[in-house]
């Protein structure tokens, strides 16, 4: 069995090593290899020299490097990454260091013993570490994600959540279409329309950055989530 690593990256010449090192060490459950997918969304700190140089200079790792031919957005990289992947589970792994890819096995375990079809990682429940990342932060994730509970009929305490895994089979029935941060809501309410989904939460670790130190994400993004939390899954888009 195989589990493809879907990276999308941009400007993240500082982490793109260390991440790569650290997930390429961990030994997966029942022998799953790992294939690398990385998807460069028009970077110019030169992070996409750097994955070049990473797959020629490692040639035991299973590892494809594409690059976007515009500066696309998030869902745009992960779709093109989703398409490139062929693994028999699929994980999401920023490119920072905010998520610890030594969690993979307690998120895999679910989908390998067959009981569930996606596994979200949830920074906010739980007893594992998280760094502090502010009052406003921390109310807007769960503002939307209780929209999106309300809109798709879920229980989840994360739905922004990067740590989203599925079977192949479920990631095939998805007609993704979002570029850019909207790619979240629609993931989760499109993947809350397939008949008898199992869908699971395990607690993950998460080690937050701040603008100052490269973070992409802005407030703006908060409320254009909303929009795509309602166009998804009250409209059903």
């Amino acid at each position: 069995m195989r589990l493809s690593i879907v990276i999308p990256v941009y400007n993240e010449k500082d982490s793109l090593e260390t991440i790569l090192d650290t997930a390429n060490q961990v030994k997966l459950i029942g022998d799953i290899e790992k294939e690398f997918i990385l998807i460069d969304d028009c970077s110019t700190d030169g992070s996409f020299e750097i994955a070049q140089n990473y797959q020629n200079s490692h040639p035991e790792i299973l590892i494809k490097v594409l690059r976007l031919e515009k500066n696309s957005g998030k869902g745009a990289a992960l779709r093109a990454g989703f398409r490139a992947s062929s693994g028999d589970f699929i994980i999401i792994q920023d490119a920072d260091l905010e998520y610890d890819p030594n969690e993979y096995n307690e998120i895999l375990k679910t989908l390998v013993e067959g009981r569930a079809d996606v596994v979200y990682g949830s920074r906010f429940t739980g007893t594992k570490p998280r760094r502090s990342v502010g009052f406003i932060h921390y109310w807007a994730n769960k503002f939307l994600t209780y929209l999106s509970n309300i809109a798709n009929n879920l229980y989840l305490t994360d739905m922004e959540t990067c740590y989203k895994s599925f079977r192949r089979e479920v990631l095939e029935q998805l007609d993704l279409k979002e570029d850019r941060f909207g790619i979240d809501p629609e993931i989760t309410a499109k993947i809350a329309r397939i008949k008898r989904i199992r869908i699971y939460e395990v607690p993950i670790s998460y080690h937050g950055r701040d603008i100052e130190s490269g973070k992409k994400i802005r407030w703006t993004d908060g409320f254009k989530a909303i929009f795509y939390i309602i166009k998804y899954g009250f409209f059903k888009a």
